[in-house]
């Protein structure tokens, strides 16, 4: 019994070490933070509890993403929401590359939101942290929400270039 507990133990800290690259792979597959954070919570049960099943050193990304994209089905049948059907899911599940959330993306996302103008760190923040519409964050700073759609798209361009001149020249890691 003492063996099974700490191989959930180490089970469960793999869970807690991939738990950023995990969201970000939910969030993929249900874009809604709240429901992503339950969705989070039900593959850490399920992870505790089939850890036995789990075998040290082999793929724990994988194994973790295929609950995570039942989970999500689970919850977009239960909620009887259908924001993406399962054929959807299942073409996410396939094609996101295991290490597209990993820790040199944020790392790169983190210095690249630095060097925003601080109107642009304030516009990306109120719609991607606080999951505002443009509609909602044009009536909080009294601006049109055609002004705040074009002001995002100007943000996520230089976000984007920015990533990718750190990442192709390795300044993230």
């Amino acid at each position: 019994m003492e063996e099974s507990n700490a191989h959930t133990l180490q089970v469960q800290k793999l869970f807690v070490k991939h738990q950023r690259q995990l969201r970000s792979y939910v969030l993929a597959l249900w874009p809604d933070s709240t429901a992503a954070d339950d969705i989070l919570q039900e593959v850490f049960l399920t992870v505790t509890q089939k850890a036995e099943q789990f075998r040290l050193g082999t793929d724990f990304s994988s194994w973790t993403r295929a609950i995570a994209r039942f989970k999500a089905i689970e919850l977009r049948r239960s909620a009887g929401k259908f924001l993406v059907s399962e054929d959807v899911v299942d073409a996410l599940a396939s094609e996101c590359p295991s290490n597209w959330a990993d820790d040199s993306r944020l790392t790169a996302l983190s210095r690249c939101m630095k060097t925003l103008a601080p109107k642009a760190r304030e516009l990306i923040q109120l719609r991607y942290v606080e999951e505002l519409t443009p509609m909602e964050i044009a009536k909080q700073l009294s601006r049109t929400a055609n002004s705040i759609g074009v002001a995002l798209a100007k943000a996520r361009v230089l976000l984007r270039d920015c990533m990718d001149e750190q990442l192709s020249s390795g300044e993230a890691s």
